[in-house]
């Protein structure tokens, strides 16, 4: 059995809707991976305002009860953004769950709560409709509908994971990682950790990788957690990665720039041979594993 990754928001930080936006869209992170046949069971990654365009086709097809794992890689704004607005919380008879870190001493679903409260949003999350359970979870293994999922930290502030997914069933493998700082910056994890993500995406099928700068921007932003098009390339050919995906574009980056990005960043693999295909994420971009 395979699966369909699509792909609902690519920005990052903001959204950024406009004319210049249009082809890579202006959403925050969320992605989906759902086995085809479709067997009911939908994994969602982060919860952007990509996510918004998602709830409503679930809502709206006819499909019946939502059932869906919603892995969060880390809370920071442009990852949980879509979360209140996503139509399955508010129908009785879906159920959500949804797995992450805690941040410091604060749990998961405190931070879920506080972004629903009154002062800054209307429905609170005690009067969603949906069956909703929050799972805490950290760098190692478990197991959400269909797929075995390992985790890693990576550097960003706060405590930020990598996901890597595959069908429990046996499969493709898609390693997720929206916000990693390759170089630079100072963050929580041992002076081995390169190799350690180096062989936690070891031979991977298609990466998903953080590519919100490039090379020139790379030096104004260190350690604001965030790698350029050209570090993610290296990251690829170093863990022999099949393909990879450009992603969490910089708000500033309209199309044309990111049009530039890729085909830096297509130049560069060729020149490391080895085959590696590398894109970018845009809205609406269906990848079949």
């Amino acid at each position: 059995m395979g699966y369909r990754v699509t792909i609902w928001g690519t920005r990052g930080s903001i959204p950024t809707p406009g004319p210049g936006t249009t082809r890579y869209g202006g959403n925050t992170p969320c992605v989906t991976l759902q086995h085809v046949p479709d067997d009911g069971g939908l994994v969602i990654l982060d919860a952007g305002t990509g996510m918004r365009e998602l709830g409503l086709g679930l809502t709206g097809n006819g499909r019946g009860a939502v059932v869906a794992d919603l892995l969060l890689s880390h809370t920071h704004w442009d990852h949980i953004q879509g979360l209140p607005h996503f139509a399955p919380f508010f129908a009785a008879g879906n159920t959500i769950r949804i797995w992450g870190a805690r941040q410091a001493q604060t749990d998961l679903e405190d931070i879920i709560r506080e972004q629903m409260k009154p002062v800054v949003f209307p429905v609170p999350l005690d009067q969603v409709a949906a069956s909703l359970a929050v799972h805490h979870v950290g760098p190692g293994e478990f197991t959400v509908e269909g797929f075995r999922v390992r985790a890693m930290q990576v550097r960003h502030p706060g405590v930020t994971l990598a996901y890597a997914l595959t069908p429990t069933s046996g499969g493709k493998t898609l390693a997720y990682v929206s916000d990693n700082e390759l170089s630079g910056g100072s963050y929580a994890v041992d002076p081995g950790w390169r190799g350690k993500f180096v062989e936690f995406l070891d031979r991977v099928d298609v990466l998903i990788h953080d590519a919100m700068y490039s090379p020139d921007e790379l030096p104004r932003y260190v350690g604001w957690g965030h790698s350029s098009n050209l570090e993610a390339v290296e990251l690829a050919v170093e863990a022999r990665v099949s393909k990879l995906v450009l992603f969490h574009h910089r708000p500033e980056h309209e199309d044309g720039t990111i049009d530039a990005m890729l085909e830096q960043a297509q130049g560069a693999a060729a020149k490391h041979g080895g085959g590696l295909q590398v894109v970018a994420a845009h809205e609406g971009m269906k990848l079949d594993l």
